[in-house]
């Protein structure tokens, strides 16, 4: 059994997926390799743009931020 007291090291989500993309495990293997250069940079403007997104997803309640939640229908 793995302990769950183990501190594990905090990587930025591009360089985890630049490291996914380097071992091999893409979504699609058959794809054409790009540029790895370009692909980070491309990477960090998609997680800039994404992070931008979600600010509005939150309100404040207290002094803890919630999740806004829409009901489905």
């Amino acid at each position: 059994m793995s302990s769950t007291n183990r501190t594990r090291q905090r990587a930025s989500s591009v360089e985890m997926l630049l490291l996914r993309d380097r071992l091999g495990l893409r979504r699609y293997r058959k794809t054409a390799a790009r540029d790895p250069e370009k692909r980070k940079l491309l990477l960090e403007l998609a997680l800039k743009k994404i992070a931008k997104a979600e600010v509005a997803d939150f309100i404040p309640v207290g002094f803890r931020k919630r999740r806004v939640r829409f009901p489905a229908g």
